[in-house]
């Protein structure tokens, strides 16, 4: 998949020499005041990760085929305003919850998109891109996780298209954190 264009950004896979910019994203991105609820993972957790992890997570992204695609959104000054990663899974398989797959499907992980870039329609274009993507490796639809206290994040995925499934995952049964499944599915 080339790039795309959307208003005043190019939305494009990330290359495998990106990693720093990939590593370097990913914690501010873990430094949002609602990180502790958008993302699994800690600031503290991804900084301490050795720089090998990126350089293997960016070339992995970059390989075609690929199970999982990183696009990133790009302003003219070449300046990451937006992020959004999409996981291949199997049917037949158990997703990361221990969950079985029902269906070949798209699963969109670390979204996150800066604040000064938000409210402008970017998000949409980001899905757009990752859903693109999905469906040409025939995914028969595409979903997301999303906390349940994280309201601004569940309107951007319905704008987006997305709906709640009902399907709610528990993630840490001691705090009583749950999240909730929202799906974009197609017409077969």
């Amino acid at each position: 998949m080339s790039a795309t264009t959307s208003g005043d950004y190019v939305i494009r896979a990330i290359r495998a020499d990106e990693w720093e910019a990939v590593k370097q994203f990913g914690l501010d991105s873990l430094r949002d005041p609602v990180a502790s609820i958008a993302f699994l993972d800690t600031y503290e957790e991804a900084a301490a990760r050795p720089d090998s992890f990126y350089q293997d997570r960016a070339a992995r992204s970059a390989e075609e085929p690929s199970s999982a695609r990183q696009f990133i959104a790009e302003t003219d000054d070449g300046e990451w305003a937006g992020r959004l990663t999409v996981l291949i899974e199997e049917a037949g398989t158990t997703d990361w919850a221990g969950s079985p797959v029902e269906r070949r499907q798209g699963h969109v992980v670390g979204v996150y998109v800066r604040p000064e870039h938000r409210g402008n329609g970017l998000i949409k274009a980001l899905f757009d891109t990752g859903v693109a993507w999905a469906r040409e490796r025939d995914a028969e639809r595409v979903r997301l996780l999303v906390h349940e206290d994280n309201a601004r994040a569940q309107g951007a995925y319905r704008k987006a298209g997305f709906v709640p499934s009902g399907v709610t995952v528990q993630l840490d049964a001691d705090e009583g954190k749950t999240e909730f499944e929202f799906v974009l599915e197609w017409p077969s």
